[in-house]
């Protein structure tokens, strides 16, 4: 299992999201994307293939159309 190293990222939180909700950040960092919960920034992250995570994405745009 390969480790990145997502210390030098910049993390994004959704636009829909407030200061007290539970969220999620994503940041890409070459080929994959990092997630992590927003109100536990030094624990782990869950990382994904790029592809993979537009798959993700593009799935739940389809849902909420």
């Amino acid at each position: 299992m390969a480790n990145y190293d997502f210390s030098r990222v910049t993390w994004r939180k959704s636009s829909r999201s407030s200061t007290t909700a539970n969220c999620v950040e994503v940041a890409r960092r070459d080929a994959v994307v990092g997630v992590r919960d927003s109100k536990d920034r030094g624990g782990g992250v869950l990382v994904f293939s790029a592809a993979r995570w537009a798959d993700f994405v593009g799935g739940l745009m389809r849902v909420r159309a």
